[in-house]
């Protein structure tokens, strides 16, 4: 949770001073990965089990489902988004110069983000899979075929599609004599799907697994192989920040100075009252008595 409220605060800084489409979707990404954790850690395990140590009612959690479900659909289809801003940049770069703008970008995270809403909705009636003894309904079925297409197979579908395109791109330019460079943005697509894909795998192999083979509550090797998968899909809301840290040089500069500002009034608060803290770095040059 810390790191991604760090990453917000410095992808907001660096969409603010470049303008650039990448560093809005990678806010926007990020934010819905914070979403997710407050709905499941602090609603779906705090609040239930620690503050209320009770069954919380029906209504609240089916609430909860619509508000995880969105969350999720938000950062991937934002991940799209993010994934074919970088193949129009790389394949038709004058048609992404004249296209992209702050404005249009925003547009579209908004347009995404409400239609995460909406396909959130049905989930109101999602089945609890720990416990449903019963046969899985038609309305069971479908909601979990709808998850399954809507988080992961049509995404990876797109992430195949552009990401092989990007590549071949990069292929043809170095056979051509000129030098594939793969910048900072193409790199972080590429580590950003690509961790998607690995992360959420388990989740929906155990969920169609749990569909058609055997009850989570009847077999404790489902049980745990559905725990450990939801604990994989969990760690990719937190994976990326490693993952920026590691590909551009600019968020690490950032990251630094967002925690220089936020540890300067720590000192600066610390000091005895009347006490002036004297610049360390002084202008040169400035003869003694003179104004500025």
């Amino acid at each position: 949770m810390l790191v991604n409220l760090l990453t917000t605060v410095a992808l907001a800084r660096l969409a603010a001073r470049t303008r650039k489409p990448s560093y809005y979707y990678l806010l926007a990404l990020t934010v819905s990965d914070i979403v997710t954790q407050v709905v499941i850690v602090f609603v779906g395990f705090l609040l239930q089990g620690a503050v209320l140590a009770r069954e919380v009612p029906r209504a609240v959690v089916r609430t909860a489902n619509i508000l995880e479900f969105a969350a999720n659909h938000a950062s991937v289809w934002i991940a799209v988004l993010l994934t074919v801003d970088r193949y129009s940049a790389l394949c038709h770069p004058l048609h992404h110069r004249a296209a992209s703008s702050p404005g249009r970008t925003r547009r579209a995270i908004v347009a995404v983000l409400g239609a995460a809403l909406l396909t959130g909705i049905p989930f109101y009636w999602w089945l609890d899979v720990w416990r449903d003894a019963d046969p899985p309904s038609m309305m069971d079925e479908a909601l979990k075929w709808a998850h399954c297409l809507i988080v992961y197979f049509i995404p990876c579908g797109v992430f195949l599609v552009t990401n092989s395109a990007i590549i071949c791109r990069l292929r043809r330019r170095s056979q051509s004599g000129l030098r594939p460079r793969v910048g900072k943005g193409t790199a972080i697509l590429l580590g950003v799907t690509t961790l998607f894909t690995l992360l959420w795998a388990p989740r929906i192999f155990v969920m169609l697994y749990h569909l058609y083979v055997a009850p989570v509550h009847r077999d404790w090797r489902v049980h745990l192989a559905l725990d450990v998968a939801n604990m994989a899909a969990m760690l990719n809301t937190a994976v990326n920040f490693s993952l920026y840290c590691f590909v551009s040089k600019t968020f690490r500069a950032t990251i630094r100075e967002v925690i220089h500002d936020a540890h300067l009034p720590c000192i600066l608060g610390s000091q005895p009252e009347g006490m002036v803290v004297e610049p360390v770095l002084k202008p040169p040059g400035i003869p003694k008595g003179a104004e500025l």
